[in-house]
């Protein structure tokens, strides 16, 4: 039988300047998008997490987050 080892977080070999939040950080949506499919409604951020289009995530780890509307509409410009 073989193991699935998790890969190495993106975040690890981010080459943006300045780096992009690591997957713990609370800004960590902040992150560079590096594969984009509003088709299917899901983007691959640079620290490895699936952002959807409702603003929930999955993380590297393979755990889901829901929507974090009330961070994010507090961190908006435009509230």
């Amino acid at each position: 039988m073989t193991t699935l080892k998790p890969e190495t977080p993106a975040s690890s070999v981010c080459s943006h300047t300045p780096t992009c939040p690591s997957v713990d950080a609370s800004a960590r949506d902040a992150a560079h998008v590096i594969a984009a499919h509003p088709e299917q409604g899901w983007s691959l951020l640079c620290n490895g997490i699936v952002l959807f289009e409702d603003f929930g995530e999955l993380l590297p780890s393979g755990e889901s987050c829901a929507a974090r509307w009330h961070d994010l509409l507090m961190a908006s410009p435009h509230r």
